[in-house]
């Protein structure tokens, strides 16, 4: 069974963890430079108005005063009190929904933690995440930066992934690595995973009464709405 290659992402979107329950290796990438207006940053959950985004500002650093960075170098800013802006609107979203009581601290906890690196914050949010779809995933980092080299339709595969798996922690295989980095994006034009693979179906919303449903949301609004429940949207 392959592994798959994932970047980070600040609560990320459903068809990340979809990706995470179908293949159980998980590689998160560390050495990449920092992207913007991606997932990296930023999620998105469903309000009484529709979509609405949430943003984790970053520092600028280097040199040359930018962005520049590898992920793992990317600090965040709290000159500003994002945390509690968006816990709030987590809160006016989905406290009426059935699981947000049962999620709320753990995930708050989080937030609120003060974690100087974007890229350690995602990394326990995702692993957070996980245990609460009961998904069983083993996650590594990669240990450098690698392009995608093969393309099998819409996804690419990394099939001789070098030095990236030189310190291969016990119970990872060798193998091919099907890389994503760049599929999940919020700006990507290719079809949802979740529709290539056949998962792509509705759930109860907060809003679905007055919106229907509405896909390519954050985990979380699958969790607080469907709880337990969430691991079959995503196997």
């Amino acid at each position: 069974m392959p592994s798959v290659l994932l970047s980070t992402a600040y609560l990320p979107p459903v068809e990340y963890f979809a990706a995470v329950a179908r293949y159980g290796q998980v590689w998160i990438e560390a050495c990449e430079t920092y992207q913007k207006q991606s997932y990296r940053n930023r999620c998105t959950i469903l309000t009484a108005n529709g979509k609405m985004n949430l943003n984790i500002p970053v520092k600028r650093g280097g040199d040359s005063f930018s962005h520049n960075l590898p992920i793992s170098e990317i600090e965040i800013d709290y000159s500003e009190n994002w945390p509690v802006r968006h816990f709030r609107a987590m809160e006016a979203a989905y406290m009426s929904s059935p699981f947000f009581v049962y999620y709320k601290d753990e995930i708050k906890d989080i937030l609120y933690g003060g974690e100087k690196l974007l890229f350690n914050f995602n990394l326990n949010f995702i692993k957070l995440l996980s245990s609460f779809c009961g998904i069983k995933a083993e996650f590594h980092l990669t240990g450098e930066y690698l392009p995608a080299t093969q393309s099998k339709g819409s996804i690419s595969v990394i099939s001789d992934p070098g030095s990236l798996l030189a310190d291969i922690p016990s119970g990872c295989q060798e193998g091919d690595i099907i890389d994503l980095r760049y599929r999940i994006h919020p700006k990507s034009k290719e079809p949802s995973l979740m529709k290539e693979w056949g998962k792509e179906k509705p759930y109860w919303q907060v809003f679905s009464a007055k919106q229907g449903f509405v896909s390519g949301l954050s985990i979380v609004d699958l969790l607080f709405n469907e709880g337990p429940n969430s691991i079959s949207f995503l196997q």
